[in-house]
């Protein structure tokens, strides 16, 4: 972040805006330096405005700011990053905006995160070449976690630590990763968990999203991958994910053709 007096300059990804009167917008961004960040921008609805297309949510841009009483003031923006391939596909929008929507709910406002900055530029880069959604989300809730100092443990048994034995092991979202059979406890939430989902999410752990590509999974793991990530998320943020049901009956009409 370049600071000068009252202005400053910033690179972000526009992750929601909201409309304030009849030509103003109320932005919120994740920086590259600041971590989540919110500012209006004034006049941006009006037709003859220059940053008309700045403002959709999924644009990495750079921005010019002015200092206000209660808000920062967008001064100037120019996209470097539009992802339109990505905007073009319904599935491949309503993804990045569940990224974007959990970015938003895990950023802190005026802390900045570079890992979690390039791991959302990533996923929406990796989400506009289109095969391999599943996995893109999974992987992201699982680096989501890890940025954001709630990483779930899939090595050791969180309660006696002991390494966990190949085969023995369940998954509880809200005690933080696995078990082995011996620590179970009544009040924890508690879902098996396959050998086969273990070693992809350790995959995950120890690896970059193109090596992805590596990786083909039936759509039993997927879901099993699913039921034990998204809970973990849900706990940790303690709030409804909106986009994320509208992305899951997005999905179940496409493999069911209704």
């Amino acid at each position: 972040m370049i600071r000068e007096g009252r202005t400053y300059r910033s690179e972000g990804i526009v992750l929601r805006s909201m409309a304030l009167g009849e030509a103003d917008l109320l932005m919120t961004f994740y920086t590259k330096d600041a971590g989540k960040l919110r500012a209006m921008a004034k006049g941006v609805r009006k037709p003859t405005s220059r940053m008309v297309g700045h403002q959709e949510p999924l644009t990495r841009i750079e921005l010019a700011l002015a200092r206000g009483r209660s808000l920062d003031v967008v001064t100037q923006a120019q996209v470097l990053e539009s992802f339109s391939a990505l905007k073009n596909h319904l599935t491949s929008v309503s993804s990045g905006l569940y990224l974007a929507e959990l970015v938003d709910g895990f950023g802190a406002e005026g802390s900045a995160n570079p890992e979690l900055y390039s791991l959302l530029i990533e996923a929406l880069r990796s989400l506009e070449e289109g095969p391999g959604l599943e996995l893109v989300l999974r992987y992201f809730e699982l680096h989501l976690l890890k940025s954001s100092g709630f990483s779930p443990e899939l090595y050791n048994c969180v309660k006696c630590r002991r390494s966990i034995v190949e085969g023995e092991h369940l998954f509880s979202p809200d005690l933080g990763g696995t078990l082995c059979p011996q620590c179970i406890p009544t009040e924890a939430f508690i879902r098996p968990l396959s050998i086969q989902a273990l070693k992809v999410l350790r995959f995950f752990d120890r690896s970059r999203l193109p090596d992805l590509d590596r990786l083909h999974i039936d759509k039993n793991l997927a879901g099993e991958l699913k039921g034990l990530l998204a809970p973990a998320v849900r706990y940790w943020l303690d709030k409804e994910i909106r986009s994320k049901s509208f992305l899951e009956h997005l999905q179940h009409a496409q493999r069911t053709g209704v």
